[in-house]
């Protein structure tokens, strides 16, 4: 670029994303006179899904300002819990955040998610059509201009990502409410009824089962249940009122 020079400064949050040499804070930055501020502000590797209010000399504008010679700008984070308008909120996730996608699904939020690597113009496509919230941590995925909303998973550590997610978007906690491996709905079914999908063990130490309405997978509160359990407990006690 070479063109009006404007000064820019990043919330710390997005630090992470800037080269080593803009992460301390105000800098000067040519832009070619014709691009938006929300062009330039993703070629400085910051992808605007992270992007919160845009200030140009105090005032707020939309990504599509053009800046001109002298402003300067302000980058804030996204505000907390941010409000997705205009569907139920609902995720889908990449291949890579496949642990994030059970957890959540644990708690009843609705996450689309599938093993395979669709690619990033299938991901991004799917979550134009079926209005879901993109979660990444690639940001040239969260670059592209057809998904209908997003957000880059900052952690690479399960616990983490999960606060991450909850406290960001605040979704309302259904426990226990869908399945963990296709993302259906559970509903309680008897002993009787799916008794040929278990084990002899479990048919004799477990009475009560739910059922996956989409899938068909049964559930029981076998041996890894006090596991979920924790994590369950941890985010309504700090996320929700919902009952474990």
């Amino acid at each position: 670029m070479n063109g009006p020079e404007i000064q820019i400064d990043f919330a710390p949050e997005l630090r992470l994303f800037l080269p080593a040499e803009r992460r301390q804070g105000r800098t000067g930055l040519l832009t070619d006179g014709a691009s938006t501020l929300g062009h330039a502000i993703e070629s400085l590797g910051v992808p605007l899904t992270e992007a919160g209010p845009l200030l140009v000399d105090g005032r707020e504008v939309p990504v599509s300002h053009i800046p001109a010679a002298g402003e300067s700008v302000e980058v804030r984070a996204v505000s907390r819990p941010q409000r997705v308008p205009g569907a139920p909120l609902r995720f889908l996730l990449d291949v890579h955040l496949g642990t994030l996608a059970r957890r959540l699904r644990l708690l009843g939020i609705d996450a689309a998610y599938e093993n395979e690597d669709l690619g990033d113009p299938a991901l991004a496509t799917l979550s134009a059509a079926e209005r879901r919230v993109m979660l990444s941590r690639d940001r040239g995925l969260l670059r592209r201009r057809e998904i209908w909303a997003g957000a880059y998973i900052y952690s690479d550590r399960p616990d983490d990502q999960l606060r991450d997610v909850l406290e960001r978007f605040a979704p309302a906690l259904a426990p226990w409410t869908r399945c963990t491996a296709c993302n259906g709905d559970l509903g309680p079914a008897d002993k009787e009824s799916v008794q040929e999908q278990l084990e002899h063990g479990t048919q004799r130490s477990y009475d009560a089962f739910a059922q996956c309405t989409a899938c068909g997978r049964v559930y029981w509160r076998g041996a890894h249940h006090a596991r979920l359990a924790a994590i369950v407990e941890d985010a309504v006690r700090e996320f929700g009122d919902a009952a474990a």
